[in-house]
This record gives structure tokens, sequence and C-alpha cells, in this order.
């Protein structure tokens, strides 16, 4: 693929991703590639992320090149120089409050820079719709970007048949504890079989009839409806079902470009400049590959609950003593911001204990550590982005869930992909020590194994030319420059 200078200019994207790590690492790479097919790109953070993108990637880390460029505008929360998540249902609430302005004051002033070529087409996060508004008052053609799972993705759509059967609310809180969350529900559709209450996205666990994020998912998936085309990263063949039912509740055509990091590798690999744009909004610790150098091939448990998930100070701890009791070796990622109220202090005796066996770190680049030939395990909180990059690895998985829709990726690569096995959310050490040494060493262990080598090759064969997201993206590349981009054209 080309760039950008010396070609045609096919479009300028203007690009918005939900003010979260999980959310701006797929729009960047799915950016990306749109600027090596010739795209001028406008890259939107918020004040927030623009500065922590700054402190963790250096000062010119954002002055992009030629044709691509980032913009910020206000999330209309404090503005503060942590390095630390900001609440997601704060965030849900503020930035259709605060930034729709904004957004129609930046779009209003690239319509007047004579810098840059018109804005052919809006992508925005799925949770971002407000931008909708925006499109629609200046004509310009919106996608959606819905970056979790096809199939977490579809657990959202049900939030309203969910209030509609009078599933959700909770009565109380005993229904958490009961058996209540094993609820069938076989009437959703294009959903695995034996779902029940509990594969759903979490946000659903409440009391609260008038709870803020059922009600914002319920209007964010409904407002899906106006979009010009929706993108999930995803491939066909690992969510074929939830992608079909998906395909047939919008109007809009349904595009699976995943998994976009693979997607990235083969048709940029060679652009160090383009690849060189970076998104972690943490300062990596280069450090973890040096040590993972040492270590022999498939020797490594690799632990990281990803960028929003908080545990108590006993969780740590249990998982701490888990990890020491395993005896194998662990590279473990303790962000600042990991326990609920306080630093992450692990006791001095497991810092002994572990002394050469184990690596903490802040924050890593995780797709090079999963690729490292020294992994032999991944221990995640099954946020998609990672389920994607270890499935694109071939590494399996040990999955304790947190929140949203972690306990619906965690249910299928554990029952439908074969890839996982599941730590209960009352984590103890004596579980995570039996699950560590069952992956390293036991048959489960080696059927997984298995099971993410095909996985792998074929989310290779997807993004490879010729395969069905390679061919979805091409699709999508062709219709982008096409201002009369019509949602009714499946």
């Amino acid at each position: 693929m080309g760039s950008l200078e010396g070609g045609k200019i096919k479009g300028h994207a203007v690009c918005i991703p939900f003010p979260a790590q999980g959310h701006i690492n797929p729009l960047l790479q799915l950016a990306k590639l749109l600027h090596s097919r010739g795209f001028h790109i406008t890259f939107v953070n918020t004040h927030f992320n623009h500065r922590r993108l700054l402190r963790s990637r250096g000062p010119r880390s954002l002055d992009g090149l030629p044709g691509f460029r980032f913009a910020a505008i206000p999330d209309g929360l404090p503005l503060s120089d942590t390095d630390s998540t900001q609440d997601i249902p704060s965030l849900c609430a503020s930035t259709p409050v605060h930034s729709l302005h904004p957004f129609r004051c930046l779009l209003s002033d690239l319509a007047a820079s004579s810098d840059v070529p018109p804005v052919s087409c809006i992508i925005s996060d799925g949770v971002m719709s407000f931008t909708l508004d925006a499109a629609r008052e200046f004509g310009i053609p919106e996608v959606l970007f819905w970056t979790p799972s096809a199939c977490g993705f579809l657990g959202y759509t049900q939030y309203k048949a969910l209030l509609q059967r009078a599933l959700v609310p909770l009565k109380d809180q005993s229904c958490l504890t009961n058996g209540y969350l094993e609820t069938k529900i076989d009437w959703m559709p294009g959903m695995m079989k034996n779902a029940s209450l509990k594969d759903i996205p979490s946000f659903i666990r409440t009391t609260d009839p008038d709870d803020f994020m059922i009600k914002f998912l319920v209007t964010e998936t409904e407002r899906s409806s106006k979009a010009s085309a929706i993108i999930i990263n995803t491939f066909d063949s690992l969510e074929r079902d939830a992608i079909d039912a998906l395909s047939a509740m919008f109007p809009a055509p349904v595009f699976t470009i995943g998994p976009l990091h693979l997607m990235l590798n083969t048709h940029i690999k060679d652009n160090h400049q383009l690849k060189s744009i970076g998104s972690n909004l943490w300062k990596e610790d280069r450090g973890c590959m040096e040590w993972l150098d040492s270590k022999e091939p498939n020797s490594v448990v690799y632990v990281n609950f990803g960028s929003i998930a908080v545990m108590t100070s006993q969780q740590l701890v249990e998982m701490a003593w888990g990890l020491a009791n395993s005896k194998k070796d662990f590279l473990w990622i303790i962000r600042p911001d990991l326990v609920t109220g306080n630093s992450a202090v692990l006791p001095p005796e497991f810092l002994e204990e572990t002394r050469g066996k184990g690596k903490l770190a802040s924050w890593c680049p995780q797709e090079e550590v999963l690729s490292h030939r020294a992994l032999a395990g991944f221990l995640t909180h099954s946020g998609w982005n990672s389920t994607l990059e270890s499935l694109g690895a071939g590494v399996p998985m040990i999955c304790w869930p947190f929140f949203g829709e972690q306990p619906t990726n965690c249910r299928y690569s554990c029952e439908e992909w074969g890839v996982g096995m599941e730590i209960a959310s009352d984590v103890n050490r004596e579980e995570v020590e039996r699950v560590v040494r069952e992956l390293m060493d036991g048959e489960k262990g080696k059927e997984m194994k298995r099971k993410t080598a095909e996985w792998k090759k074929k989310a290779e064969a997807a993004v490879a030319p010729g395969g069905s997201s390679d061919v979805n993206l091409e699709t999508l590349f062709s219709r982008m420059q096409d201002l009369s981009f019509d949602p009714k054209q499946k």
C-alpha cells in the first residue's frame, strides 16, 4: 500500500474515539490503514488524553506526518495531570453534553481551512453517537466503529429487550449470588448456545430502575441505525452467528475488518514513520522485552488487566501469592491506579520469594510481549483488544473478567473457542496457582494451545489478501470515497 505523499488524496476522515485506551488503540490502527490508502486523517482526542499522550510519548509525538494530524476537544470533566483513566460512566454522561459543540466547531474550522481537503467522512466510536448530529448538520456521512467484540456489541443491543421482559434491573442484591444470573436467554438471536444473564455485558447487574449506563447503551445502540456503516474489529469465522444477527438488525452494512493489529502489520509493515505514531497513554517499560529475552521459550505467564479494571488490595495479594506459589516465571503489569483507592503495594515477602522469576512493570508494548517466544500464556481481564491480540499471537488465556462485555468475551473464550480458563471473581491464591499450573503443564493447557494455534491461522487468513477482513476493508475504503454513501445499500 502506498502513502499519501505524492499520491491522490482519496478523502479526509475525521476519527474520534471514546476517550479510553482500549477505544483509542483500534481506531488509531484503522486511521493508519486509511492514511496508507491515501486518506487525509484528523484524529480527535480529548484534551485530557492529548496531554497524557504528550507525557507518555514525548512532546513531538503528536506532530503527526504529512496528511495525518491530531486535534483535541474537551470532554467536560476537570483536567488533571494524573495518568489514570477517567471514570467511564462520567465520561459517557459528559461527552454528549460537553463535546458536541467543540466537535461542531472543529468540523467548521476544517471546512474553512485551505490547508486540508474537505472532510468526506467521520469515523466515530459507537458510544460517541452524539457525533451523528454534527455529521448530519454538515452533510457528512458517518461510520460508527463499535470496539467491543461482535458478541459483546450484540449483548448491548439486547438491553432494551431485557428491560421489556423485566429481566433487568435485578430485584435486589441477592440476585447476584442466588443463581438468578443463570437464567437462560435462549431467545436472543446470534448469541451462543446455553447463554444466560451472566454472559451478557455486566451493566445489567444493577437494582436501579433508572440506571444510567443501561439507558445510555440502549440509546447508543439504537442510534447506530442512523450510521452510514458499522465497523467491528473481529473476523467472520470467529463470530459468525453474532455478526449475522447484527447485520440483520441494522439498515447500514456491518463490516468486520479485524484483527486490526494484524491487518496493520500486513499492510503497512514497511512504513516505519506511520507505525511510529503511538497511542499508549502510559509510558512503556522496554525493559520487559529485555527480561523476556533472558527466558526460555514457552516459560512465562503474562499478567495484565488492561487500562481500566481495578481490584482490591486483598485481590492483589491473592493474585500475587497464586503466581508465586505456581513457581512459574511471570511478567505482571501493575498500573499505578490498579488498586481501588490505593497505590498497588505488594508484600515484601512476595517480592523476595519471586526475585528472578517475576518482572513487574507499569506498562508495556503488549503486542510485542504476546508475540515473544518466551510467552506461554496470558492472564487477562478479557478485554476485546487483549483477547484479539492473544488469539493473533496463538497465546492461550486465563480469564478474570471485571465488567462490561469482558464476561461475554470470557465465556466465548472458554466455552466456544476453547482458548481460555476462567478464574472466579472472588479470586484466591489456590485457584490462581492451580490454573497457572494447568495452563503451563496440564492436558487442558495443551488443548488450549492447540486451539489458539488454529485461531491464529484463521485470523491471519482473514487479514491476508483476499481474506474476509481484507475484502471487507477494501469495500469500506471504496465506499468511503463516495459522498452519496447510502446506508440502505447492504
